[in-house]
């Protein structure tokens, strides 16, 4: 007789007698033994009480699983089937019991004190695994699966939990009348009303709009969202290497679709253009979010008086290494918290300088509102480039030309 098994014998009566099936008996001590499956662990005990004359046999019908192991094949044909209607690198089955099942599993594991036990659903999503795992042909994948079969064992209905799926890249927006997102309209929040003319959204398009909608088709998901490495405003042109971002879709039927043509059908308008297309973990997302990388812009500024252009050039110059102090501009106040944030201007140049206007170039820390250090924004920007010049100025239009973000 197994070690393990003298040592629980008391116990093991205890289960045998109330009629539990084998794979149930078995369960109950699923952590001691090794190289064997719950049924035939379960035998060897009844084996072992029928040498001590306490023969137990299992009833006809087990009444702590009701007989649900029974029906593992039907359950892996299923999920074998769902899980084959889509694309994926890997895949695992889940479960849903019946709830009376497992609260008297919990509650007969607590009342003997089976430390050594393994849970039903455990036992059952490896076992369907094993089965449908032959007609699935994918590895199977703990950590983090693509697709996940959740077996309904009282119904022997499956779902599917499907991962998203995560393409990086970056774009170029060359229109100065669409936003990087989708703007849902501010009467009816999406619903469709008069203002929006029925679209339910501010504008037309977006950047996300233009190759998630596409996306969506080669992968026949379920809805994009778009997470970009900050934004410009949507007056601003986005040019150079373009802005990085993450574009997720989710409820992914095909997975491994060929970015290229993504790229080629995403580029075919003048408003957008996307590059450098290329499949990310989901870790991604947080990473582009989380970086504070140095930009360089582009701005034509339009002076209130006549301008002095060895002044500009001196302020330009003053500004190498500058330290300003930003509170929140007005344009944004309504859905930002009203701080005081300090920023760095590295260098400022300034060119094309007429009697009243001049256009600048100049790299800051992420996050410096441009425009409101041209400005001063009502002295809420300080320095600013208008306080040192003498003149009010403002910006009448803003390029990003560059985001200094090397992906690692």
């Amino acid at each position: 007789m197994e070690t393990w098994i003298e040592e629980n014998l008391d116990k093991a009566q205890e289960l045998a007698s109330r009629g539990l099936c084998d794979r149930c008996l078995g369960r109950m001590f699923g952590k001691l033994g090794t190289c064997m499956t719950n049924d035939v662990r379960g035998r060897m005990i009844r084996e072992a009480l029928a040498e001590k004359g306490a023969d137990a046999p299992a009833d006809e019908f087990c009444p702590l699983c009701e007989n649900v192991f029974d029906l593992i094949g039907r359950f892996a044909e299923a999920a074998a089937e769902r899980v084959n209607e889509v694309e994926s690198d890997n895949f695992l089955i889940g479960t849903k019991v019946e709830p009376e099942v497992a609260k008297r599993e919990r509650e007969l594991i607590e009342e003997l004190g089976l430390e050594n036990a393994e849970g039903i659903k455990s036992e059952l999503n490896r076992e369907i695994g094993k089965i449908a795992i032959q007609s699935i042909h994918r590895p199977v994948e703990f950590k983090n699966p693509q697709v996940v079969a959740c077996v309904d064992t009282r119904f022997a209905d499956v779902a599917l939990d499907i991962a998203p799926l995560f393409i990086a890249g970056r774009y170029n927006k060359y229109s100065r009348e669409i936003p990087q997102t989708i703007w849902p309209c501010r009467v009816c929040h999406g619903k469709g009303c008069d203002h929006c003319h029925g679209k339910g959204k501010m504008y037309e398009t977006s950047v996300q709009e233009i190759i998630g909608d596409i996306a969506l088709d080669m992968t026949r998901g379920k809805e994009h969202f778009f997470h970009g490495m900050g934004r410009e405003d949507i007056d601003a042109c986005m040019l150079g290497d373009g802005r990085p971002f993450v574009l997720e879709i989710s409820d992914p039927k095909v997975r491994n679709i060929d970015l290229d043509e993504l790229a080629e059908r995403a580029n075919d308008n003048e408003l957008a253009g996307y590059r450098e297309l290329h499949f990310v973990k989901r870790e991604a997302v947080e990473r582009y979010k989380g970086a504070a990388s140095d930009k360089v812009y582009r701005v034509h500024v339009k002076a209130d008086g006549k301008v002095n252009k060895e002044l500009v050039i001196d302020v330009a110059l003053s500004f190498k290494n500058a330290t300003i102090d930003q509170r929140t501009p007005r344009r944004v106040e309504h859905r930002r918290a009203d701080l005081v944030r300090k920023r760095m201007i590295h260098w400022v140049k300034a060119d094309s300088i007429t009697d009243d206007s001049f256009d600048l170039e100049l790299e800051t820390d992420s996050g410096t509102y441009v425009k409101e250090f041209v400005s001063g924004d009502d002295g809420r920007s300080v320095p600013s480039f208008s306080e040192r010049l003498g003149i009010q100025c403002k910006v009448e239009t803003l390029d990003v030309l560059a985001i200094n973000y090397h992906e690692p």
